[in-house]
């Protein structure tokens, strides 16, 4: 279906004409018309499936349309690196329209926060912020939503996983009562539906399911131990000295500027990305990687959902999701729009059931690759037995292990006598501090006898 098809503003359709764009996707599909109708809705889709213009074309279609004053829209999202992608795209989608957008985020400098408080405060279009920033601007009085329309929270879920529940619900007590509610999330866990309850009224539900990793992505497994990795990185990137755009994903912040320091001493160009850094920081790593100026991002989760970054040549697990559908939106990363791309996974022993999960979600297993031989043996690929048959394996094989020590431990003490241990002097100063101890308690107690006499 075309966008004109969908009846938006013509000043609307001129923007996505100019940007390149003339047929929508299934969720802006089914998302807009209801969004234009006013009602309130859940929609769960990956990423990459077209859910920022789902939620903006609807939204700028109706700004478009009547008049308003002060800020209509606050769109809420899990980081930084979003929040400013989201005002771009807002940017470019309203450029025939006139509206006007702010971002509202933590780790900025002293000149963003005074343009936040004026855009807040004055009333700009819309407000794309973070929860925690945007509640301690609310706390300090600095924001007026008198006149909000609409709500959006995106990637919900993951702010879900951030611990933002209680800002995101002190925020939404903040704003009108009667206002439109959309929310838009990668998964349908039940913490969502549990949020949708207290958000929503009657939504239009839409959920296009977790789709699998594209066709024309290269997977591929190597089983090593952690002290293997960055070797293997290395090798691998040398491998493929065309793959000019490339992320490896750690699951923790503390390994992404460990990784970035292997590689540079390798003489790779790298870059790392995580909520450690000033925001500044963060921002100039994400354009030198997008100009290709850094060849290699390292980065945690803050890169696998929503940030728009084109032609990825190459997705590295350095390790694995504990969440199976997050591993489908890092490759997500690369392969987009019909191209070609690889994903390389990591899996050391502790990985193995949660690379289980991820093959079982995907419906196949992926292609084991041997290490070189030189980087030594890998380890073997090996699943826990699952259920209580695997606990009382284990209790009974403990206790017979325990008694079999037991006996070794007794035939030892009949072989052959303990050997006397040896004592050692206490030095002098330790046996006059001892002394001294002694005679001062000895000394109270006298006390307190004479003292308890002369009462009787």
């Amino acid at each position: 279906m075309t966008f004109e098809e969908l009846g938006l503003h013509d000043e609307v359709i001129n923007a996505i004409g100019y940007m390149g764009f003339e047929n929508a996707t299934p969720i802006q599909e089914q998302a807009i018309p209801q969004i234009i109708e006013g009602k309130d809705l859940i929609a769960c889709a990956q990423t990459g499936t077209g859910k920022t213009a789902a939620f903006m074309l609807p939204i700028l279609h109706k700004l478009a349309s009547k008049p308003h004053t002060g800020t209509n829209t606050l769109i809420i999202v899990p980081t930084r690196e979003l929040a400013v992608q989201i005002d771009q795209q807002i940017q470019g989608f309203a450029y025939f329209l006139g509206v006007h957008s702010c971002t509202v985020y933590g780790g900025g400098d002293g000149g963003g926060y005074e343009a936040e408080r004026k855009a807040l405060k004055e009333g700009v279009d819309i407000v794309v912020a973070t929860p925690g920033k945007l509640k301690s601007h609310i706390k300090m009085g600095l924001t007026n939503f008198d006149n909000l329309e609409h709500l959006i929270l995106d990637e919900a879920d993951r702010m879900m996983d951030m611990g933002f529940v209680d800002d995101i619900l002190y925020i939404i007590s903040k704003l009108p009562a009667k206002r439109q509610n959309l929310m838009f999330s990668a998964t349908m866990a039940p913490k969502i539906r549990e949020m949708m309850k207290k958000v929503l009224v009657n939504p239009f539900e839409i959920n296009i399911g977790i789709s699998k990793p594209a066709e024309g992505v290269t997977q591929e497994v190597y089983l090593a131990f952690n002290e293997q990795k960055i070797r293997l990185i290395s090798r691998i990137l040398k491998q493929h000295p065309d793959f000019t755009s490339i992320i490896i994903f750690s699951s923790t912040k503390k390994d992404v500027f460990q990784i970035v320091r292997g590689l540079q001493k390798r003489g790779f160009k790298a870059d790392g990305i995580s909520s450690d850094l000033v925001q500044k920081d963060r921002e100039m790593a994400l354009s030198k990687f997008r100009s290709r100026d850094t060849r290699i991002v390292v980065a945690t989760d803050v890169l696998s959902r929503g940030i728009d970054i084109k032609e990825i040549n190459l997705v590295i697990n350095y390790s694995i999701p504990t969440n199976a559908e997050d591993y489908v939106h890092r490759v997500g990363r690369t392969a987009r729009s019909d191209a070609k791309g690889m994903a390389i996974t990591l899996v050391e022993p502790r990985d193995m059931k949660n690379m289980n999960d991820i093959e079982e979600l995907i419906g196949y297993q992926i292609e084991r690759k041997a290490l070189p031989e030189d980087l030594g043996e890998g380890p073997e690929w090996k699943l826990p037995s699952r259920g209580k048959g695997r606990n009382f394996k284990n209790k009974k094989n403990n206790n017979q292990r325990n008694s079999n020590n037991s006996n070794k431990s007794n035939g030892n003490r009949d072989q052959k006598k303990r050997e006397p241990r040896i004592k050692l002097p206490r030095p002098a100063h330790a046996v006059a501090r001892d002394k001294e101890k002694a005679a001062e308690i000895a000394a109270q107690r006298k006390a307190e006898r004479e003292k308890n006499h002369k009462k009787n």
